[in-house]
Protein backbone atom coordinates (compact mmCIF):
# COMPACT_ATOMS: atom_id res chain seq x y z
CA UNK A 1 0.00 0.00 0.00
CA UNK A 2 1.21 3.44 -0.95
CA UNK A 3 0.57 5.14 2.36
CA UNK A 4 1.54 2.38 4.80
CA UNK A 5 4.28 4.56 6.27
CA UNK A 6 2.00 7.54 6.92
CA UNK A 7 -0.30 8.01 9.91
CA UNK A 8 -3.89 9.30 9.75
CA UNK A 9 -3.70 11.91 12.49
CA UNK A 10 -5.40 14.98 10.94
CA UNK A 11 -8.88 15.35 12.45
CA UNK A 12 -11.68 17.59 11.15
CA UNK A 13 -10.43 20.67 13.02
CA UNK A 14 -6.90 20.38 11.67
CA UNK A 15 -8.11 19.50 8.17
CA UNK A 16 -10.48 22.49 8.10
CA UNK A 17 -7.61 24.69 9.32
CA UNK A 18 -5.49 23.31 6.50
CA UNK A 19 -8.08 24.45 3.95
CA UNK A 20 -8.78 27.90 5.44
CA UNK A 21 -5.23 28.59 6.60
CA UNK A 22 -3.58 27.60 3.32
CA UNK A 23 -5.96 29.68 1.22
CA UNK A 24 -5.92 32.83 3.38
CA UNK A 25 -2.36 34.02 3.03
CA UNK A 26 -1.24 37.29 1.46
CA UNK A 27 -3.44 37.78 -1.59
CA UNK A 28 -6.45 39.12 0.28
CA UNK A 29 -4.27 41.93 1.68
CA UNK A 30 -2.59 42.82 -1.63
CA UNK A 31 -4.53 41.87 -4.74
CA UNK A 32 -7.29 44.51 -4.54
CA UNK A 33 -4.74 47.04 -5.82
CA UNK A 34 -3.81 45.31 -9.07
CA UNK A 35 -7.47 44.33 -9.58
CA UNK A 36 -8.49 47.98 -9.21
CA UNK A 37 -5.90 48.98 -11.79
CA UNK A 38 -7.51 46.55 -14.23
CA UNK A 39 -11.17 47.31 -13.43
CA UNK A 40 -12.79 50.71 -13.14
CA UNK A 41 -14.75 50.70 -9.89
CA UNK A 42 -15.33 48.93 -6.56
CA UNK A 43 -18.40 47.18 -7.96
CA UNK A 44 -16.43 45.49 -10.74
CA UNK A 45 -13.58 44.53 -8.42
CA UNK A 46 -16.01 43.02 -5.91
CA UNK A 47 -17.69 41.22 -8.79
CA UNK A 48 -14.35 39.63 -9.66
CA UNK A 49 -13.93 38.52 -6.05
CA UNK A 50 -17.40 36.92 -6.05
CA UNK A 51 -16.87 35.22 -9.41
CA UNK A 52 -13.44 33.87 -8.45
CA UNK A 53 -14.80 32.68 -5.10
CA UNK A 54 -17.73 30.81 -6.63
CA UNK A 55 -15.42 29.27 -9.23
CA UNK A 56 -13.05 28.14 -6.48
CA UNK A 57 -15.96 26.76 -4.44
CA UNK A 58 -17.11 24.76 -7.46
CA UNK A 59 -13.63 23.34 -7.85
CA UNK A 60 -13.43 22.49 -4.15
CA UNK A 61 -16.75 20.60 -4.32
CA UNK A 62 -15.42 18.58 -7.26
CA UNK A 63 -12.21 17.83 -5.40
CA UNK A 64 -14.26 16.80 -2.37
CA UNK A 65 -15.74 13.93 -4.39
CA UNK A 66 -12.33 12.91 -5.72
CA UNK A 67 -10.60 13.22 -2.36
CA UNK A 68 -13.20 11.06 -0.63
CA UNK A 69 -12.98 8.52 -3.47
CA UNK A 70 -9.16 8.33 -3.50
CA UNK A 71 -8.02 9.32 0.03
CA UNK A 72 -4.29 8.91 -0.38
CA UNK A 73 -1.18 11.04 -0.59
CA UNK A 74 -0.65 13.15 -3.68
CA UNK A 75 -4.06 14.74 -4.24
CA UNK A 76 -4.32 15.74 -7.90
CA UNK A 77 -1.42 13.45 -8.79
CA UNK A 78 -3.42 10.46 -7.53
CA UNK A 79 -6.59 11.63 -9.29
CA UNK A 80 -4.84 12.24 -12.61
CA UNK A 81 -3.01 8.92 -12.41
CA UNK A 82 -6.29 7.06 -11.90
CA UNK A 83 -8.10 9.00 -14.60
CA UNK A 84 -5.50 9.51 -17.35
CA UNK A 85 -2.50 7.35 -16.55
CA UNK A 86 1.11 7.95 -15.56
CA UNK A 87 2.07 10.48 -18.24
CA UNK A 88 -0.29 13.32 -17.38
CA UNK A 89 0.06 12.61 -13.66
CA UNK A 90 3.82 12.93 -14.00
CA UNK A 91 3.58 16.28 -15.78
CA UNK A 92 1.37 17.59 -12.99
CA UNK A 93 3.79 16.34 -10.34
CA UNK A 94 6.71 17.79 -12.26
CA UNK A 95 5.03 21.20 -12.31
CA UNK A 96 4.14 21.00 -8.61
CA UNK A 97 7.67 19.95 -7.70
CA UNK A 98 9.50 22.72 -9.56
CA UNK A 99 7.12 25.68 -9.45
CA UNK A 100 3.68 24.80 -8.02
CA UNK A 101 4.35 24.16 -4.35
CA UNK A 102 7.73 25.93 -4.13
CA UNK A 103 6.33 28.92 -6.03
CA UNK A 104 3.44 29.25 -3.60
CA UNK A 105 5.76 28.87 -0.63
CA UNK A 106 8.17 31.44 -2.08
CA UNK A 107 5.33 33.88 -2.76
CA UNK A 108 4.12 33.58 0.84
CA UNK A 109 7.67 34.14 2.05
CA UNK A 110 8.15 37.21 -0.15
CA UNK A 111 4.73 38.51 0.91
CA UNK A 112 5.57 38.10 4.61
CA UNK A 113 8.92 39.85 4.15
CA UNK A 114 7.23 42.67 2.22
CA UNK A 115 4.83 43.32 5.07
CA UNK A 116 7.61 43.30 7.65
CA UNK A 117 9.68 45.69 5.55
CA UNK A 118 7.31 48.52 6.48
CA UNK A 119 8.19 47.98 10.16
CA UNK A 120 11.85 47.01 9.91
CA UNK A 121 13.67 48.70 7.00
CA UNK A 122 15.70 46.23 4.95
CA UNK A 123 17.39 46.32 1.57
CA UNK A 124 16.84 42.68 0.60
CA UNK A 125 13.59 41.28 2.04
CA UNK A 126 14.08 38.16 -0.09
CA UNK A 127 16.73 36.96 2.38
CA UNK A 128 14.21 37.23 5.19
CA UNK A 129 11.75 35.30 3.02
CA UNK A 130 14.31 32.50 2.74
CA UNK A 131 14.68 32.52 6.53
CA UNK A 132 10.93 32.05 6.92
CA UNK A 133 10.95 29.19 4.42
CA UNK A 134 13.79 27.40 6.20
CA UNK A 135 12.15 27.78 9.62
CA UNK A 136 8.78 26.37 8.60
CA UNK A 137 10.35 23.66 6.47
CA UNK A 138 12.21 22.39 9.53
CA UNK A 139 9.03 22.69 11.63
CA UNK A 140 7.21 20.40 9.22
CA UNK A 141 9.91 17.78 9.57
CA UNK A 142 8.23 16.94 12.88
CA UNK A 143 4.98 14.92 12.91
CA UNK A 144 2.08 15.92 10.68
CA UNK A 145 -0.02 16.28 13.83
CA UNK A 146 2.32 19.03 15.07
CA UNK A 147 2.17 20.75 11.69
CA UNK A 148 -1.63 20.48 11.77
CA UNK A 149 -1.81 21.94 15.28
CA UNK A 150 0.38 24.89 14.26
CA UNK A 151 -1.89 25.37 11.27
CA UNK A 152 -5.03 25.36 13.42
CA UNK A 153 -3.60 27.97 15.80
CA UNK A 154 -2.37 30.34 13.08
CA UNK A 155 -5.62 29.95 11.13
CA UNK A 156 -7.74 30.92 14.14
CA UNK A 157 -5.46 33.88 14.81
CA UNK A 158 -5.58 35.19 11.25
CA UNK A 159 -9.38 34.83 10.94
CA UNK A 160 -9.85 36.80 14.18
CA UNK A 161 -7.46 39.50 12.90
CA UNK A 162 -9.21 39.85 9.55
CA UNK A 163 -12.67 39.99 11.08
CA UNK A 164 -11.41 42.48 13.65
CA UNK A 165 -10.08 44.75 10.90
CA UNK A 166 -13.31 44.51 8.91
CA UNK A 167 -15.43 45.25 11.97
CA UNK A 168 -13.25 48.24 12.92
CA UNK A 169 -13.60 49.73 9.45
CA UNK A 170 -17.36 49.21 9.43
CA UNK A 171 -17.77 50.83 12.85
CA UNK A 172 -15.33 53.74 12.73
CA UNK A 173 -15.43 54.93 9.11
CA UNK A 174 -18.10 57.69 8.90
CA UNK A 175 -21.09 56.42 6.95
CA UNK A 176 -21.09 59.40 4.58
CA UNK A 177 -17.43 58.78 3.65
CA UNK A 178 -18.01 55.03 3.38
CA UNK A 179 -20.85 55.35 0.86
CA UNK A 180 -19.00 58.03 -1.10
CA UNK A 181 -15.90 55.85 -1.37
CA UNK A 182 -17.87 52.72 -2.24
CA UNK A 183 -19.43 54.42 -5.27
CA UNK A 184 -16.25 56.18 -6.41
CA UNK A 185 -14.33 55.25 -9.54
CA UNK A 186 -15.59 54.69 -13.07
CA UNK A 187 -18.33 52.10 -13.61
CA UNK A 188 -17.53 51.80 -17.32
CA UNK A 189 -16.83 48.21 -18.38
CA UNK A 190 -13.13 47.76 -19.13
CA UNK A 191 -13.46 44.60 -21.22
CA UNK A 192 -13.29 40.84 -20.84
CA UNK A 193 -9.51 40.74 -20.97
CA UNK A 194 -9.29 43.05 -17.97
CA UNK A 195 -11.98 41.07 -16.16
CA UNK A 196 -10.07 37.84 -16.79
CA UNK A 197 -6.79 39.36 -15.57
CA UNK A 198 -8.47 40.70 -12.42
CA UNK A 199 -10.12 37.33 -11.82
CA UNK A 200 -6.74 35.62 -12.14
CA UNK A 201 -5.38 37.95 -9.46
CA UNK A 202 -8.30 37.08 -7.17
CA UNK A 203 -7.80 33.37 -7.86
CA UNK A 204 -4.32 33.64 -6.33
CA UNK A 205 -5.95 34.80 -3.10
CA UNK A 206 -8.32 31.81 -3.28
CA UNK A 207 -5.62 29.39 -4.39
CA UNK A 208 -4.86 26.52 -2.05
CA UNK A 209 -8.25 24.78 -1.88
CA UNK A 210 -6.69 21.98 -3.92
CA UNK A 211 -3.87 21.44 -1.41
CA UNK A 212 -5.61 19.62 1.39
CA UNK A 213 -6.33 16.41 -0.65
CA UNK A 214 -2.56 16.09 -1.14
CA UNK A 215 -2.39 15.09 2.53
CA UNK A 216 -5.50 12.88 2.32
CA UNK A 217 -3.41 9.87 3.29
CA UNK A 218 -3.04 11.41 6.76
CA UNK A 219 -6.66 12.49 7.29
CA UNK A 220 -8.88 10.63 9.76
CA UNK A 221 -12.18 9.33 8.36
CA UNK A 222 -11.42 10.88 4.95
CA UNK A 223 -14.78 10.00 3.36
CA UNK A 224 -16.50 12.39 5.78
CA UNK A 225 -13.74 14.80 6.80
CA UNK A 226 -12.49 15.83 3.35
CA UNK A 227 -15.88 16.92 1.90
CA UNK A 228 -16.86 18.82 5.06
CA UNK A 229 -13.49 20.59 5.32
CA UNK A 230 -13.41 21.61 1.65
CA UNK A 231 -17.06 22.68 1.35
CA UNK A 232 -17.45 24.65 4.56
CA UNK A 233 -13.87 25.90 4.47
CA UNK A 234 -14.39 27.58 1.10
CA UNK A 235 -17.73 29.09 2.17
CA UNK A 236 -15.97 30.64 5.18
CA UNK A 237 -13.20 32.01 2.98
CA UNK A 238 -15.58 33.47 0.38
CA UNK A 239 -17.54 35.25 3.12
CA UNK A 240 -14.40 36.69 4.73
CA UNK A 241 -12.95 37.87 1.41
CA UNK A 242 -16.07 39.71 0.29
CA UNK A 243 -16.43 41.35 3.70
CA UNK A 244 -12.84 42.57 4.00
CA UNK A 245 -12.66 43.86 0.41
CA UNK A 246 -15.96 45.66 0.86
CA UNK A 247 -14.50 47.46 3.87
CA UNK A 248 -11.36 48.43 1.90
CA UNK A 249 -13.53 50.30 -0.59
CA UNK A 250 -15.62 51.85 2.17
CA UNK A 251 -12.54 53.14 3.99
CA UNK A 252 -10.63 54.45 0.95
CA UNK A 253 -11.43 56.29 -2.28
CA UNK A 254 -11.04 54.04 -5.30
CA UNK A 255 -7.89 55.86 -6.42
CA UNK A 256 -6.22 55.12 -3.08
CA UNK A 257 -6.93 51.40 -3.46
CA UNK A 258 -5.60 51.37 -7.03
CA UNK A 259 -2.38 53.12 -5.95
CA UNK A 260 -1.60 50.63 -3.16
CA UNK A 261 1.29 48.14 -3.27
CA UNK A 262 1.61 46.16 -6.52
CA UNK A 263 4.15 45.64 -9.29
CA UNK A 264 3.06 49.00 -10.71
CA UNK A 265 3.36 50.71 -7.31
CA UNK A 266 6.20 48.89 -5.48
CA UNK A 267 6.85 51.76 -3.06
CA UNK A 268 3.29 52.05 -1.77
CA UNK A 269 1.72 50.56 1.35
CA UNK A 270 -0.48 47.44 1.04
CA UNK A 271 -4.16 48.25 0.58
CA UNK A 272 -5.05 46.71 3.95
CA UNK A 273 -2.54 48.94 5.73
CA UNK A 274 -3.89 52.01 3.95
CA UNK A 275 -7.42 51.11 5.03
CA UNK A 276 -6.45 50.46 8.64
CA UNK A 277 -4.68 53.81 8.85
CA UNK A 278 -8.09 55.45 8.59
CA UNK A 279 -9.16 54.05 11.98
CA UNK A 280 -5.90 53.17 13.74
CA UNK A 281 -3.71 56.03 12.57
CA UNK A 282 0.05 55.92 12.35
CA UNK A 283 0.26 52.66 14.30
CA UNK A 284 -1.66 50.84 11.55
CA UNK A 285 1.49 50.03 9.61
CA UNK A 286 3.18 48.36 12.57
CA UNK A 287 0.14 46.47 13.88
CA UNK A 288 -1.09 45.23 10.52
CA UNK A 289 2.34 44.38 9.20
CA UNK A 290 2.79 41.94 12.07
CA UNK A 291 -0.72 40.58 11.51
CA UNK A 292 -0.07 40.13 7.79
CA UNK A 293 3.20 38.34 8.46
CA UNK A 294 1.36 35.85 10.66
CA UNK A 295 -1.26 35.31 7.97
CA UNK A 296 1.33 34.76 5.24
CA UNK A 297 3.26 32.32 7.39
CA UNK A 298 0.07 30.35 7.99
CA UNK A 299 -0.38 29.99 4.25
CA UNK A 300 3.24 28.99 3.92
CA UNK A 301 2.97 26.33 6.61
CA UNK A 302 -0.05 24.76 4.91
CA UNK A 303 1.65 24.77 1.52
CA UNK A 304 4.79 23.15 2.92
CA UNK A 305 2.79 20.45 4.71
CA UNK A 306 0.68 19.49 1.69
CA UNK A 307 3.02 20.19 -1.22
CA UNK A 308 5.71 17.73 -0.14
CA UNK A 309 3.22 14.83 -0.36
CA UNK A 310 3.13 15.00 -4.18
CA UNK A 311 6.79 14.13 -4.94
CA UNK A 312 6.59 11.62 -2.08
CA UNK A 313 3.69 9.81 -3.78
CA UNK A 314 5.42 9.97 -7.17
CA UNK A 315 8.64 8.55 -5.77
CA UNK A 316 6.73 5.64 -4.26
CA UNK A 317 5.38 4.92 -7.75
CA UNK A 318 8.94 5.04 -9.16
CA UNK A 319 8.07 8.15 -11.21
CA UNK A 320 10.49 10.36 -9.27
CA UNK A 321 13.85 9.76 -7.56
CA UNK A 322 13.32 7.09 -4.95
CA UNK A 323 15.02 9.03 -2.15
CA UNK A 324 12.06 11.46 -2.14
CA UNK A 325 9.92 8.62 -0.77
CA UNK A 326 12.00 8.38 2.39
CA UNK A 327 9.92 8.73 5.56
CA UNK A 328 11.40 9.67 8.92
CA UNK A 329 11.07 6.76 11.34
CA UNK A 330 10.49 9.12 14.24
CA UNK A 331 8.10 11.74 12.83
CA UNK A 332 6.60 9.56 10.08
CA UNK A 333 6.66 12.39 7.51
CA UNK A 334 8.31 12.49 4.03
CA UNK A 335 11.30 14.35 5.38
CA UNK A 336 13.51 14.36 2.25
CA UNK A 337 10.67 15.61 0.07
CA UNK A 338 10.00 18.40 2.57
CA UNK A 339 13.66 19.48 2.66
CA UNK A 340 14.13 19.43 -1.13
CA UNK A 341 10.92 21.42 -1.56
CA UNK A 342 12.25 24.02 0.87
CA UNK A 343 15.48 24.39 -1.10
CA UNK A 344 13.63 25.01 -4.39
CA UNK A 345 11.27 27.48 -2.72
CA UNK A 346 14.25 29.41 -1.33
CA UNK A 347 15.78 29.72 -4.81
CA UNK A 348 12.47 30.97 -6.25
CA UNK A 349 12.11 33.50 -3.43
CA UNK A 350 15.43 35.03 -4.47
CA UNK A 351 14.57 35.08 -8.17
CA UNK A 352 11.31 37.00 -8.66
CA UNK A 353 8.72 39.41 -7.30
CA UNK A 354 5.49 38.50 -5.53
CA UNK A 355 3.17 39.06 -8.49
CA UNK A 356 5.46 37.27 -10.95
CA UNK A 357 5.66 34.19 -8.74
CA UNK A 358 1.91 34.05 -8.23
CA UNK A 359 1.20 34.47 -11.96
CA UNK A 360 3.50 31.55 -12.83
CA UNK A 361 1.88 29.34 -10.20
CA UNK A 362 -1.76 30.17 -10.87
CA UNK A 363 -1.67 29.70 -14.66
CA UNK A 364 0.17 26.38 -14.53
CA UNK A 365 -2.01 25.12 -11.69
CA UNK A 366 -5.31 25.94 -13.39
CA UNK A 367 -4.44 23.76 -16.39
CA UNK A 368 -4.45 20.78 -14.05
CA UNK A 369 -7.42 21.99 -12.03
CA UNK A 370 -9.46 21.74 -15.23
CA UNK A 371 -8.07 18.31 -16.15
CA UNK A 372 -8.54 16.97 -12.63
CA UNK A 373 -12.14 18.15 -12.43
CA UNK A 374 -12.87 16.62 -15.85
CA UNK A 375 -11.74 13.26 -14.45
CA UNK A 376 -14.97 13.14 -12.42
CA UNK A 377 -16.83 12.59 -15.69
CA UNK A 378 -14.47 9.73 -16.52
CA UNK A 379 -14.85 8.03 -13.13
CA UNK A 380 -18.65 8.39 -13.17
CA UNK A 381 -18.74 6.65 -16.57
CA UNK A 382 -16.13 3.95 -15.92
CA UNK A 383 -17.06 3.23 -12.29
CA UNK A 384 -20.77 4.05 -11.95
CA UNK A 385 -21.41 1.57 -9.13
CA UNK A 386 -18.45 2.32 -6.88
CA UNK A 387 -19.32 3.68 -3.44
CA UNK A 388 -18.86 7.45 -3.29
CA UNK A 389 -18.83 8.94 0.24
CA UNK A 390 -19.58 12.34 -1.32
CA UNK A 391 -21.06 13.32 -4.69
CA UNK A 392 -20.60 16.75 -6.21
CA UNK A 393 -23.95 18.60 -6.37
CA UNK A 394 -25.57 19.57 -9.68
CA UNK A 395 -23.71 16.85 -11.57
CA UNK A 396 -22.74 16.99 -14.43
CA UNK A 397 -23.34 20.73 -14.86
CA UNK A 398 -21.12 21.95 -12.03
CA UNK A 399 -17.94 20.11 -13.16
CA UNK A 400 -18.67 20.91 -16.83
CA UNK A 401 -19.17 24.58 -15.96
CA UNK A 402 -15.97 24.66 -13.92
CA UNK A 403 -13.93 23.09 -16.72
CA UNK A 404 -15.42 25.42 -19.37
CA UNK A 405 -14.77 28.58 -17.36
CA UNK A 406 -11.27 27.38 -16.52
CA UNK A 407 -10.48 26.96 -20.22
CA UNK A 408 -11.75 30.46 -21.01
CA UNK A 409 -9.67 31.86 -18.15
CA UNK A 410 -6.54 30.10 -19.41
CA UNK A 411 -7.05 31.39 -22.95
CA UNK A 412 -7.51 34.92 -21.64
CA UNK A 413 -4.35 34.61 -19.53
CA UNK A 414 -2.34 33.49 -22.57
CA UNK A 415 -3.49 36.67 -24.31
CA UNK A 416 -3.06 39.14 -21.45
CA UNK A 417 0.02 37.64 -19.75
CA UNK A 418 1.94 35.75 -22.47
CA UNK A 419 5.28 35.88 -20.66
CA UNK A 420 4.03 34.51 -17.32
CA UNK A 421 1.81 31.87 -18.92
CA UNK A 422 4.62 30.93 -21.31
CA UNK A 423 6.96 30.31 -18.38
CA UNK A 424 4.29 28.17 -16.71
CA UNK A 425 3.82 26.13 -19.89
CA UNK A 426 7.58 25.77 -20.32
CA UNK A 427 7.89 24.23 -16.87
CA UNK A 428 5.17 21.70 -17.72
CA UNK A 429 6.58 20.78 -21.13
CA UNK A 430 10.06 20.34 -19.68
CA UNK A 431 8.62 17.33 -17.89
CA UNK A 432 8.08 15.36 -21.12
CA UNK A 433 11.73 14.25 -21.61
CA UNK A 434 12.04 13.72 -17.87
CA UNK A 435 9.01 11.42 -17.95
CA UNK A 436 10.59 9.38 -20.74
CA UNK A 437 13.67 8.84 -18.57
CA UNK A 438 11.61 7.61 -15.61
CA UNK A 439 9.40 5.55 -17.90
CA UNK A 440 12.43 3.76 -19.34
CA UNK A 441 13.77 3.23 -15.83
CA UNK A 442 10.47 1.64 -14.78
CA UNK A 443 10.59 -0.70 -17.80
CA UNK A 444 14.12 -1.82 -16.95
CA UNK A 445 13.22 -2.47 -13.31
CA UNK A 446 10.24 -4.63 -14.28
CA UNK A 447 12.41 -6.67 -16.66
CA UNK A 448 14.92 -7.56 -13.95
Amino acid sequence: MQNKTLIRSLDLKKTMALVVGTVIGTGVFLKAAVMSQQMGSPAWVLGCWVFAGLLSLAGALCYAELGALFPRAGGEYAFLKEGYGNGLAFLYGWMRFWIGAPGSIAAYGVGAATFLKSVIPMENPQFLAVGFIITFTLLNCFSVSIGGSVQAFITLLKVVMILGLALSLLVFVPSADAWSNLFSGNDQWTGWNAFGAATLAALWAYDGWNNMPMAAGEVKNPGRTIPIALSFGMIIILTIYILINLTYFMALPFEEVASAYSNAMPGSLPVATKAATVVIGSMASVILSIAFVISALGGMNGSILTGARVPFAMAQDDLFPRFLAKVSQGSRVPIVSILVQGCIASILALSGSFDQLTDYVVFAAWIFYALTTASILIFRKKQPDIKRPFKVPFYPWLPIGFVSLSILLLINTLITSPRESGIGLAFILAGIPAYQLFKNKMKKSTQL
